[in-house]
């Protein structure tokens, strides 16, 4: 019988021929990353545990700081004084207010490639299934462990395949098609299993939408997603890493099960408070009144995600009754919508651009929502009190995001005029 993506890594990182869903394997761990958030309770422990003892690699152990950047408040500032001083110390790798999300700059700077095992503080860190990596967001204890021994104890989760056939209409993205999924499937669709996308949409798919489909595996209580890689995507991991070894299933690989989905009738879709599952087509709430527009994210930080917002915002100006935040997800893409020109189209339209950073995915940052307030996010989960209290969450894509600012109210991208 042959094996899925994600039985191979952890067979291969186990040092057994092979392992089976339900097998409990001590997996050798490429790589530790630490947020700004989380962080420094990892840090507490740590030298609670081991002392001054020295971490087990310091090539591969990564801080970053994506979630308060810069810090606006002294526990913050002291939290990431606590983290600088730890590198230092430890000589391990960090990345300071000047890169953006976690995940994406570990991405961009070579750290994740195909066939390694990753654990963080984030519990997105999934969505690096993208480049063949088993990356995992784990608790304090777990971080500790990997950051001390470089080994770390997995129950091999079953695996889910999920064929996605079909092309897109105009102004309908793979957020649409994500949200669709997580409205069939439910918030609890796949506890504890790993999902390998596959079919005709995904295999042209970039690396941008596909980082969309992989971050919100954790809405669905997956461990992981996979997709197996495109040219584009080799060529990306081979720039960034110089050699990889790619990695895909077996063709008699065992699923727990197949799913199917066509996309060629999908419209917009909308996730609706007051959880990610609580999917509809945008048209039936379309003309639902919004004080707020966030587009950014894990989930929907990336440069194709801007552009489609900056096709519709050209030459135009948001709603004198909405307030809207644009946040790249790394100061790499921040570079290259500088360079191409779609910062100055979202000012122009009359929004706020901000450094790159986690931004509104969690409360904490600038954007912030009063009792009552109503938000257009682009990013993956809408529960109560998410970046406000009494507020609410509509989660959408960029394209919907970026025409219901237009409008102050919620729109059907495919439905615009002119």
């Amino acid at each position: 019988m042959g094996a899925t993506i994600v039985e191979k890594i952890l067979a291969k990182a186990s040092d057994k021929k092979n392992v089976s869903p339900g097998d409990k394997v001590w997996a050798k761990v490429d790589l530790v990353s630490m947020r700004d958030f989380g962080g420094p309770n990892v840090i507490l422990k740590y030298e609670q545990e081991f002392g001054d003892d020295p971490v087990f690699d310091p090539d591969r152990v990564v801080i970053t700081f994506d979630l308060h950047i810069p810090p606006r408040q002294i526990k913050e500032a002291n939290n990431q004084k606590l983290c600088r001083e730890f590198a230092k110390k430890k000589g391990v790798k960090i990345f300071d207010i000047n890169n953006g999300i976690g995940q994406h700059t570990l991405l961009e700077h070579g750290y994740i490639k195909p066939w390694s095992v990753v654990v963080g503080t984030d519990s997105h860190m999934n969505l690096l299934g993208v480049a063949g990596s088993f990356a995992t967001g784990v608790g304090i204890t777990d971080i500790v462990t990997a950051m001390r021994y470089g080994i770390l104890w997995y129950r091999v989760p079953e695996t889910v395949k999920i064929n996605i056939e079909g092309r897109l209409k105009e102004m309908v993205t793979p957020k649409d098609v994500i949200l669709y999924i997580v409205g069939e499937l439910g918030a609890d669709g796949l506890s504890y299993k790993s999902v390998e996308f596959d079919g005709s949409f995904i295999k042209n798919l970039g690396l941008d939408g596909r980082i969309t489909l992989t971050s919100m595996v954790t809405e669905m209580d997956g461990k992981i997603g996979f997709i197996e890689p495109n040219k584009e995507i080799i060529n990306f991991l081979r720039e960034k890493t110089n050699n990889i070894e790619t990695i895909k299933p077996d063709k008699d690989a065992e699923y727990s099960e197949t799913l199917e989905f066509n996309i060629d009738n999908l419209e917009p879709m909308i996730s609706c408070p007051h959880s990610p599952d609580n999917v509809k087509p945008v048209r039936e709430v379309e003309g639902t009144e919004i004080n707020q527009v966030f587009i950014g994210s894990c989930t929907n930080g990336r440069i194709e995600d801007l552009r489609t917002a900056a096709k519709i915002l050209k030459n135009k100006k948001i709603s004198k009754n909405c307030r809207m935040i644009i946040t790249p997800a790394t100061m790499n893409v921040f570079k290259q919508a500088l360079d191409e020109g779609l910062l100055r189209i979202f000012t122009e339209a009359g929004a706020v651009v901000t450094n790159p950073s986690c931004a509104l995915c969690t409360i904490g940052h600038p954007g912030v929502l009063a009792e009552g307030d109503v938000t257009l996010s682009t990013s993956n989960r809408n529960y109560p009190g998410k970046i406000g209290k009494g507020g609410s969450i509509y989660l959408v894509s960029p394209a919907t995001a970026a025409a219901s600012a237009l409008y102050g109210e919620i729109k059907d991208p495919t439905r615009l005029k002119g």
